[in-house]
């Protein structure tokens, strides 16, 4: 509980699935953590509670990250939060979208997916370079479909395949400082956006395909990224983690 303690973490995207996760697993290591949601208050009030519930602290910030100035405005609020300012960083937000196919996706989809995806954890890891305090955590969310590329999610694959170049960037640029900057690659997980958007024969198909036998869950996620924001990951930076299973 105490590895995080005194410390403010940012998670985008965090009322619901692998955020969720993150978010709880952060707040039980102690740390004070403030997230963002577009939409659904009730799924972000459940989670403030259930990390208060748990002895935990937790915050939730109403903000579309496709919107101008979002991003900037979630860093702001957390760093008011506490004088040391976020010292732990997770870009987790992602648009998901009906699976196109590539010849029939149009231009406003396509932006959209970039802005949310790739945009603005642009601009929180922008925020972090100038304001984070020297030894802080970036993790960046992104998916096995960069290495395994998957029909109709095209804006999504090149959105989360810049965001590793962004691991790269600034894992080199920040390392002077003792921040340290990763990437999570989650396989198939288990949340009701993969049950809603794909049949039970295709998630059959993804256990008997893993090597591990099940779906990931949002905790075995959110163990990944503990370790990476806490301080036995400090010899660990630009790297990509593929939290698959065994599938990629």
């Amino acid at each position: 509980m105490a590895g995080l303690k005194g410390r403010t973490a940012v998670v985008t995207g965090g009322s619901r699935g692998i955020g969720r996760g993150i978010v709880e697993r952060l707040a039980r290591d102690g740390a004070e953590v403030v997230f963002n949601y577009a939409s659904s208050s009730e799924a972000a009030e459940d989670v403030v509670r259930a990390v208060e519930n748990a002895g935990g602290s937790a915050r939730a910030v109403r903000l579309d990250l496709a919107e101008a100035g979002a991003a900037e405005q979630l860093m702001e609020t957390a760093a008011e939060s506490r004088s040391g300012g976020v010292e732990i960083l997770v870009n987790n937000a992602a648009l998901n979208f009906t699976p196109t196919p590539l010849a029939d996706i149009d231009e406003e989809l396509y932006d959209r997916v970039l802005t949310v995806n790739l945009k603005a954890a642009f601009l929180t890891v922008r925020y972090a370079a100038r304001h984070m305090p020297d030894g802080g955590r970036i993790v960046n969310i992104s998916t096995l479909n960069t290495h395994r590329a998957a029909r109709g999610i095209a804006p999504y694959m090149i959105s989360k395949g810049a965001l590793e170049q962004l691991t790269a960037a600034a894992a080199v640029e920040l390392g002077p400082r003792g921040i340290t900057v990763n990437t999570v690659s989650p396989g198939a997980t288990d949340t009701d956006l993969l049950r809603g958007t794909n049949p039970k024969e295709a998630l059959d198909m993804v256990v008997q395909l893993t090597p591990l036998g099940r779906l990931g869950q949002p905790s075995d996620i959110a163990d990944v990224v503990a370790f990476l924001a806490g301080q036995d990951s400090r010899w660990i930076t630009g790297q990509n983690i593929r939290a698959t299973g065994g599938l990629a």
